[in-house]
């Protein structure tokens, strides 16, 4: 035998284009995670300025005119304004001008994201100095002291993710990735959702009460954790059932390579580049993170759309699997003979 024939036997055709889509896929995450946070700059981020009449219109000028375009500004009325659209997540920060004195006020909110709030700081001063303006910044909701650079809602979310689609995959890899009838998608199905339950419990479990990691309702992270566990675990048993076992790298090109770069984590949304901010809010990591950081730090406000984005992926997943497989019993099953009434059977 040949060397060439060692190799074909060695490595088969389908083997060899499984390995070219997982370089596919090497390649993919190096560029898209660098792509998306090699260089951090803030973007039109939601700033509020509460002013006096005669100088709030050229503030808000001022600030949304600089250079780059770091900030998406709009006139607030008062500072308590500002700090209940800061609490609703509608802007993320806000200047507030004395009208005595020399000292203005920042509202930031690290919650959502230490570094955009830091960043915030660092644009102000440079309009603030010019004006010969002191400013003094107040954190309308701060990031646990234990929770650095407000990295864990990122990182529970992701470990979430990365449960959700191994479990799948693990059993489509155990008993085949395209159910062979309704009822064995309809038990995966079920197991999906006890360990999503548990997966759920677990996590919130483990960076509330044991880490204290994160502060806010154990309850409602869980639940999110339910939703973020089996939302990825469908869409990816569907991928499985349309596909094969293609679709585990699918999953993967969705929810790592796409969704984790894209979700605001390591740094907040407004720091992203455009492509990576628009499809974020989209995919379960971003609606995920988002959610997190909203029980822990902003009282659970401004979740209903994430909620929905999580639901839909839920919904979908659920939908295809369930539809896939009684395609497959339709197009695999063999007819049975039709009933002959008794006594009427064929005399030779």
């Amino acid at each position: 035998m040949t060397f060439a024939d060692e190799v074909k036997n060695a490595v088969t055709a389908r083997a060899a284009l499984l390995v070219i889509g997982v370089l596919g896929l090497q390649l993919l995450f190096i560029a898209s995670y660098v792509g998306a946070l090699h260089r951090p700059d803030p973007t039109d981020v939601p700033f509020g300025v509460v002013a006096p009449q005669q100088v709030s219109g050229q503030l808000v000028t001022q600030l949304g005119g600089l250079p780059g375009g770091p900030l998406d500004t709009r006139a607030v009325s008062d500072a308590a304004e500002a700090r209940r659209q800061i609490e609703n997540r509608d802007i993320d920060g806000a200047l507030i001008v004395g009208p005595t004195g020399r000292t203005d006020t920042l509202l930031v909110a690290s919650g959502g994201g230490t570094v955009l709030a830091t960043s915030l700081e660092s644009i102000v001063e440079q309009v603030e100095t010019p004006r010969k303006r002191a400013l003094r910044t107040v954190d309308v909701a701060p990031a646990s002291p234990d929770d650095f650079d407000g990295l864990s809602s990122f990182y529970l979310v992701v470990g979430w993710c990365v449960g959700g689609y191994l479990c799948a995959s693990i059993l489509a890899i155990s008993a085949g990735t395209k159910p062979a009838n309704r009822q064995r998608a309809a038990i995966r199905t079920a197991v999906m959702a006890l360990y999503s339950i548990a997966g759920g419990i677990g996590g919130a479990v483990i960076i509330g009460p044991i880490l204290g990691a994160l502060p806010g309702s154990v309850w409602a992270l869980a639940g999110l954790g339910a939703l973020v566990v089996f939302a990825v675990g469908m869409i990816t048993l569907a991928l499985e059932a349309l596909t094969g076992i293609v679709g585990i790298g699918l999953a993967v090109l969705l929810i790592v390579i796409a969704g984790n770069p894209s979700a605001g984590g390591a740094f907040p949304l407004p720091m992203l580049p455009d492509f990576w901010r628009a499809i974020g809010p989209a995919l379960p990591p971003g609606a995920g993170t988002w959610v997190a950081r909203s029980i822990a730090y902003f009282h659970g406000n401004a979740v209903t759309g994430p909620l929905l984005v999580l639901s839909a992926w839920a919904v979908v997943g659920t939908a295809l699997t369930l539809l896939l497989s009684m395609r497959r019993r339709d197009r695999d099953g063999i007819p049975e003979p039709a009933p002959t009434a008794p006594g009427n059977g064929a005399h030779g």
